[in-house]
């Protein structure tokens, strides 16, 4: 094998970051689809990927001491922007600023390509329900005990505001 040919399988074959470690798959992905939506001269897709990949880095660059995320972390930041951008559009429409509140949901549109899909009704009712029979629960004074074990299976799939409603709602 000729040299060139294997630091060119190096550089190929496996993510790293800046440091030299592995990158999470999530964010080389990102990092991926970045420069093939510059390639193929995709602004918005460009736009909203450069944003989401700086949320990630002032994500890892935030407290005492850099650190690189895992995928459940860049996970947590992609919804967030998500949110972020529903929530804009949101308010763009309630002020009458259609254009703007058309460009939040193409960027929208765009980080949902990352996220899990969401949970139906029918699942989470199925979540909440087994968690109270768990949990032993019969009044809404036991929805902080629910909550914990439908949050830790839930993991991004649904709005925290979706799962407490279906809670109190079974609890009622």
């Amino acid at each position: 094998m000729r040299p060139i040919e294997s630091r060119m399988r190096i550089r190929i074959g496996v993510a790293r970051s800046k440091y030299g470690e592995r990158m999470p798959t999530l964010k080389a992905r990102l990092r991926e689809d970045l420069n093939t939506a510059m390639k193929a001269r995709d602004e918005l897709t460009t736009a909203t990927l450069r944003m989401a990949l700086t949320a990630v880095t002032t994500e890892e660059v935030a407290g005492k001491q850099a650190r690189e995320l895992g995928d459940d972390e860049v996970l947590r930041v992609l919804t967030r922007e998500a949110k972020k951008r529903r929530e804009a559009a949101d308010a763009f429409a309630g002020a009458g600023r259609t254009e703007l509140a058309e460009r939040e949901r193409a960027e929208h549109e765009v980080l949902e390509r990352y996220l899990p899909t969401p949970l139906g009704d029918d699942e989470l009712t199925r979540l909440v329900q087994a968690a109270i029979a768990e949990t032993g629960a019969s009044s809404p004074r036991d929805m902080g005990a629910v909550m914990k074990i439908v949050q830790a299976q839930v993991a991004g799939r649904a709005d925290g505001k979706r799962v407490s409603d279906e809670v109190r709602r079974q609890l009622a």
